[in-house]
């Protein structure tokens, strides 16, 4: 099975935000663009989709089993993504996850992993995860292990190749280079492979990464390392720690009002993730120092609804799985 994704993904002028916002201090305008990795596939977009089209067809190359075995939180878009693309490609899909915040969109994306045949081991804290994914690794039939957020160097190469899109859309004219590019810093590759990418092109685009997890020391060095990896060397990577707030999968003030602004522009962000690196986004824009930032938009925009038949409610979730949203 090939993914057949839609790439390239295109990039878009956000004029009504392309400005120097109200209580700031920034004198020159500064465009803002987006791209839009959303729409990377129509059954389920996101920033999953690269990191997943390198990462299977290297296990089906390789006959790395049947199973896949991941983890992540219990509204991991990884562990989604990994069961509707894992699936397809022949493989049954294990997941150990891991308590967060309860919101809607977290309690959504469970039930469609379920509903997609995710087997899945919860457990109550971090710091159980390591215990469980080699329990699962052990149990049955080999297994390909999949990191956090799809974040090993095959899926970090995924977004050195999306860097590279965004350097040919700029040859092309459908964009003026970045001065910045500002994106969500989870598990780290996502980040890092855009920072590789654009240092290979020889662009001047410095890659903002807006941590939403913590520590946020853990999520730099894995960034950095995943750098490393894959380019063989340091490349210039900022990490920007002021829009965590209380921790993984916390609202935010910001990024509310980021939301708000997006949805006005069409764009829908998740309070987790995207929120967050939007509104760090909208305040390089409002700082005046820059002439064009690129978000990088990773939250998948196709709709839960063909994901969702058959999953189980709310309210019938199995009580060990309900338990993992506090």
């Amino acid at each position: 099975m090939e993914l057949n994704p839609n790439y390239p993904t295109p990039v878009e002028h956000l004029p009504r935000l392309s400005r120097v916002q109200p209580g700031h201090t920034g004198h020159e305008p500064c465009d803002l663009w987006v791209k839009r990795e959303d729409l990377t596939h129509p059954a389920y977009g996101g920033n999953k989709v690269r990191k997943l089209e390198r990462i299977l067809a290297d296990a089906r190359a390789r006959g790395l089993g049947r199973r896949i075995v991941t983890v992540g939180a219990a509204g991991s878009h990884q562990v989604l993504a990994t069961a509707l693309f894992g699936r397809e490609a022949g493989f049954e899909v294990e997941a150990v996850l891991l308590p967060q915040p309860r919101s809607d969109h977290a309690v959504e994306n469970l039930r469609a992993s379920l509903a997609l045949g995710v087997r899945a081991f919860p457990v109550g804290s971090y710091a159980a995860a390591p215990f469980a994914i080699v329990r699962r690794l052990w149990a049955g039939e080999p297994a390909l292990y999949l990191p956090v957020g799809g974040s090993n160097r095959l899926g970090t190469l995924g977004y050195v190749d999306a860097a590279r899109e965004v350097a040919k859309q700029v040859r092309d004219g459908v964009l003026p280079e970045p001065d910045l590019a500002v994106v969500t810093l989870g598990s780290g590759g996502t980040a890092a492979g855009l920072a590789v990418g654009f240092a290979q092109e020889g662009m001047k685009t410095r890659v903002v990464g807006v941590a939403v997890a913590a520590p946020v020391w853990g999520v730099e060095l894995a960034a950095r390392w995943l750098t490393f990896r894959c380019g063989r060397r340091l490349v210039p990577l900022e990490i920007e720690r002021r829009y965590l707030g209380r921790g993984y999968g916390h609202r935010t003030a910001e990024g509310e009002h980021a939301t708000m602004l997006a949805a006005a522009s069409g764009l829908t962000l998740d309070p987790t993730y995207t929120a967050k690196a939007f509104a760090a986004a909208l305040d390089r824009v409002a700082e005046g120092r820059y002439r064009h930032v690129l978000y990088v938009h990773t939250l998948s925009s196709a709709p839960l609804s063909a994901l969702l038949e058959g999953a189980p409610s709310e309210q019938d979730l199995p009580p060990e799985l309900a338990r993992l949203f506090q």
